[in-house]
C-alpha cells in the first residue's frame, strides 16, 4: 500500500485523528460501519465517533449491549458475509472477554476456508495503564495478540501514524488488532488533510543517531523521544525506531539501525517475561548477532497488577530516568 499525497497538515489531537479517519472511510465505503458500546449517541468513551451518528445513522453506527464476544462475533460475521465493521472496544482490556472471537473465529477463518472467506474488519480501542484505573483496567495486552497467527497487530504514537494507519487497518482484508493508548488521546500532532495511507509492517525512524537504538511503540514512543533530547543534551546520540506496527513486524529497520548503532534498548509498558521485547530481541541477535556490541536491553513494566495508587502506578511503568540510566549503563558495556 502506498502513501498517497498530502496536503497541508493540520494540528489534530489523537482522538481528532481517529475520527477523521474513520469518517473518511465511512464516506469513501458505504460496507464500512462502526459497532460498540456507546459509541452512537454517546459518541464513545473517549469521543473518537463525536458527530457520527448524527452523519450516518443509526444503522451504521451501532450501539451494543455490554457484550463484547456478542457484538465482535456479530462484527466477525458481518465481515465474512461482505461488510468492513469497526468494532470499538471500550478498553482492551475488555476484549479478554471477546478473546474466542477474535482467535478461534476472525484470525483463522480465512485459513479454514482455504481462502474462500476473509474477515476485513477492524477491532479498536484503548488500552495500557492511564492514570489509576486499576489492575483489571491498566493492561498492555499486545504481546497476546502477537502472538495469534492470522492478526495483525497496530499500536501508532502519533496523530499522523493514527490516521494513515487506521486507514489501511480500514482497508485491510484481514482482522486487525488496532491499540491507542489512552493517554494519547489528547496529545496534539500534525496531520495530513488529504486521504493518505501509512503501509502496514513499516516502522519509522523518528530520530536519527550514531550511538544507540532505542526502540519503542505506543506511548512508550514518546517517553524514548524525551530520553533522546536529554541524552542529546549529555552528549550522547540516540536513533529512535517508532515500530507502530507490531505484526507483521518490521525487523528489517531494525536491524539496520542496530548495525548503525550497535547497541539496542527496547522500551515497551508490558510485562517482561514473554513481551514483545523479547521477540525483538531474539531477531535482533539471529540477524545482527556480531554487529551488536552489548548484550541487548530491555525496559519494561514490572511482573504485577497495576497498582491503583499513583506512586506504586508510576513505581510499575517505565520512566524517563530508566531508560536513560538503561542506555548510560549499555553504553559502558561492550
Amino acid at each position: 500500500m502506498k502513501m498517497s499525497t498530502m496536503s497541508s497538515p493540520l494540528l489534530l489531537s489523537y482522538r481528532e485523528a481517529l475520527n477523521q479517519a474513520m469518517r473518511e472511510e465511512m464516506r469513501r465505503d458505504g460496507r464500512v460501519f462502526l459497532i460498540g458500546e456507546e459509541v452512537g449517541y454517546y459518541q464513545g468513551a473517549f469521543k473518537v465517533s463525536k458527530g457520527f451518528v448524527e452523519e450516518f445513522g443509526p444503522q451504521r453506527v451501532l450501539d451494543t449491549p455490554i457484550t463484547e464476544a456478542g457484538f465482535t462475533g456479530l462484527a466477525t460475521g458481518a465481515a465474512m458475509a461482505g461488510l468492513r465493521p469497526i468494532v470499538e472496544l471500550m478498553t482492551f482490556n475488555f476484549g479478554i472477554l471477546a478473546l474466542d472471537q477474535i482467535v478461534n473465529n476472525a484470525a483463522k477463518i480465512r485459513y479454514m476456508s482455504g481462502g474462500q472467506l476473509s474477515v476485513p474488519m477492524v477491532i479498536r480501542g484503548p488500552g495500557s495503564a492511564a492514570h489509576q484505573l486499576g489492575a483489571q483496567h491498566s493492561q498492555s495486552l499486545e504481546a497476546w495478540f502477537c502472538h495469534v497467527p492470522g492478526l495483525k497487530v497496530i499500536a501508532p504514537a502519533t496523530p499522523h501514524d493514527a490516521k494513515g494507519l487506521l486507514k489501511s487497518a480500514i482497508r485491510d482484508e484481514n482482522p486487525v488488532i488496532f491499540i491507542e493508548a489512552q493517554l494519547l488521546y489528547g496529545t496534539k500532532g500534525t496531520v495530513g488533510e488529504g486521504d493518505y495511507t501509512i503501509p502496514i509492517g513499516k516502522a519509522d525512524i523518528k530520530r536519527q543517531g550514531r550511538d544507540v537504538t532505542l526502540v519503542a511503540y505506543s506511548k512508550m514512543l514518546l517517553l524514548a523521544l524525551e530520553a533522546g533530547e536529554k541524552l542529546a543534551g549529555e552528549g550522547i546520540d540516540a536513533e529512535i525506531v517508532d515500530l507502530r506496527t507490531l505484526k507483521p513486524l518490521d525487523i528489517e529497520t531494525i536491524v539496520a539501525s542496530v548495525k548503525k548503532t550497535g547497541r539496542l534498548v527496547i522500551v515497551e509498558e508490558g510485562w517482561h517475561f514473554a513481551g514483545l521485547g523479547a521477540q525483538i530481541a531474539e531477531s535482533v541477535y539471529s540477524q545482527a548477532f556480531d554487529y551488536l556490541d552489548a548484550p541487548i536491553v530491555r525496559v519494561t513494566g514490572e511482573e504485577v497488577p497495576m497498582p491503583y495508587t499513583r506512586p506504586l502506578e508510576d513505581a510499575a511503568i517505565p520512566d524517563l530516568a530508566r531508560v536513560v540510566t538503561a542506555v548510560k549503563r549499555l553504553l559502558t558495556r561492550g
